[in-house]
This record gives structure tokens, sequence and C-alpha cells, in this order.
């Protein structure tokens, strides 16, 4: 039997759903904390990232509606996700929160409500909203943390406005709910280096996450890091750096997590920089090869705390 590079979320849904399943975006009337407080994230751009997203103003469920319409005539789909994506969903008002999450429940053929969100903005309020839509409704709830990367240092010069130590308390919080975790990375940060990114797959792997979003870092229009990418100020690795930091990060990886992606997508229209100027999946195809020709796969470097003592003999 051929080794799996890695575990992938489309077969992963299969599997627990009996056939495929598609992310329905809703795009929320919520802003971000960061960037009432400041400027934002520096690659955060004033749309946030929910580009492919029906305005605010459009009511949950007609976006959901709508999206699913198009969706199930493309793909022959019936179970969707519910997929709370721009901004920071757990900034609304915990009245409002509930409202639009009870709406998105109530849609048809809604298997799971998925809600990004940032680790200083977890609180046991909207858990408990979460917790309670679970029961009523016997839907699935995702959460989604934007971590970027375990290094403080770099979470700093991104003015991201949290360090490791919040997404860590988040982590513990949300797992006492017994929620579904995705934990988002950007593995070609530019302050970081591959001993970071190793660090970062060996920290979400002690911890109870299930599911890792990946994104190769992109640099959109109006943005802090589009003013110094055109300043000079940073630079973006090659696309054989980003191959052998995603293929590490990887390996280091627990082999049960779930790999939701692996490369960024953003409208070309809005972005200075993407995927080295070729489209995602060309480069998946190549980063695959690159895989399949080294022998590499998520978990191979993968070592469990204790297991030196094992291996040694001493227990």
């Amino acid at each position: 039997m051929e080794q799996e590079i890695y575990r992938v979320y489309s077969s992963y849904l299969k599997e627990k759903y009996g056939e495929k399943v598609y992310k329905l975006p809703v795009n929320l009337p919520v802003t971000c904390p960061n960037k009432e407080n400041g400027f934002g994230c520096s690659f955060c751009s004033d749309s946030g990232t929910g580009f492919e997203a029906m305005s605010q103003s459009v009511s949950v469920t007609t976006q959901l509606e709508e999206t699913r319409e198009k969706i199930e005539k493309r793909y022959g789909a019936h179970k969707f996700i519910a997929y709370f994506q721009n901004y920071t969903n757990t900034y609304l008002p915990i009245n409002q929160f509930e409202q639009y999450v009870n709406e998105a429940a109530k849609v048809k053929d809604i298997v799971e409500i998925s809600v990004s969100t940032r680790p200083d903005c977890i609180h046991e309020a909207y858990l408990r909203v979460l917790e309670k839509v679970k029961k009523s409704s016997s839907i699935n709830i995702t959460i989604e943390l934007g971590l970027q990367t375990a290094n403080y240092h770099t979470l700093s010069k991104l003015f991201r406005g949290h360090g490791l130590a919040e997404f860590l308390g988040a982590v513990q919080l949300i797992s006492n709910y017994g929620f579904e975790l995705c934990v988002h990375i950007i593995p070609n940060l530019p302050y970081d280096t591959m001993e970071d990114v190793v660090e970062t797959a060996k920290i979400i792997s002690v911890l109870p996450v299930s599911q890792v979003k990946l994104h190769s870092l992109y640099i959109a229009k109006g943005t802090i890091m589009a003013e110094q990418y055109e300043n000079g100020e940073l630079e973006i690795c090659s696309k054989q750096e980003y191959f052998e930091r995603l293929a590490h990060f990887l390996m280091y990886l627990r082999k049960d997590m779930v790999i939701e992606r692996l490369f960024s997508r953003i409208p070309e229209q809005d972005s200075l920089f993407s995927n080295w100027g070729e489209s995602w999946w060309k480069c998946q195809d190549e980063f695959l090869q690159y895989m399949k020709e080294h022998d590499f796969y998520q978990g191979k470097l993968h070592y469990k705390t204790g297991q030196l003592l094992i291996d040694k003999g001493y227990v």
C-alpha cells in the first residue's frame, strides 16, 4: 500500500459524513479587535480574508442558501459546512453571535458550523452558545484559530496583538467543550526560520488540535506588508524553500491531524504577490511530487514524548 503523503481534509469529511461536503462562506457584520485598537495584522487587508464571500449586509440564511444552490448544481453536493470565515466572529456581541449561529443551524443540509476567530477572543460565553446549538441541532462545531507561527517575536513583528500564551490558553478552553479545533499556520513568514516552522509543528502536535490549515504567504494590496514589500523591507522565500518548510512541518506533525490546505488562494487583482506567480493547484501538484521523490510524508519525523526512553529499553 502506497504511503499517504498527508491526511487530506476532503477525504476526512467524506469518511465522517459518508459523502462529499463543501464549505459555504458566511460574512458577518463584524470587525477585528486588532483593527479597532490599531492598524491590524501587517498581512491583513481591509476586506479581511473573505474574498469569495457575499456582502455583510446579506442575511446569513440568504448567504448560505444562495451559495448552497450554486455548489449543489455544480457538484451535486448534499451536505455543507456553514463557515463563519471573515474577521473575528467571536468579537460580536454575544446575543448577535447566538442569533447568527442559530440561523445557520436551521438552514437545510448544514451538518457543521465552523467559526473562525482569534486566540484572544475565546470566552466561555461564546463556547456555551456553540455547545447549546450543537446539542439542540446535532450539528458539529469546529473552531478555527489563527496562530500563524509559534514564534512570539514574529507575532509581534506582524502586529498580531497576541502571543503564544493566548493561543495555548484558548486551546485549553476550547478542549474543555470537545469541539474540533483547526489552527491556521503560515510556514514562510519572513521573520521565521526552518527551526521556527518545525517548533510550531511540534507544539501543535502535543495539543488537542485536530486540523491544520496551511497558508503560503501572499501580499494583499493595501496592507502594511504590501508597503514593506514594495519598499524592499522584506523578502519572500523561494518556492523551493517553501516546499522544504512545508515538508518539514508535515513530517514533524502528528500523523492523525487533518490538513485543510497547503497553499493560499487570493484573486490576482487583490494581491502584489501570490504563489510565485503560479496557480495554487500547480504549486500543490509540484509539492506532492517533491514529497514523493524524497519519500516524505506527514508524521515521518514526529517523535512522541518519552519515545527515547522506550527506544533505549529503559521502560
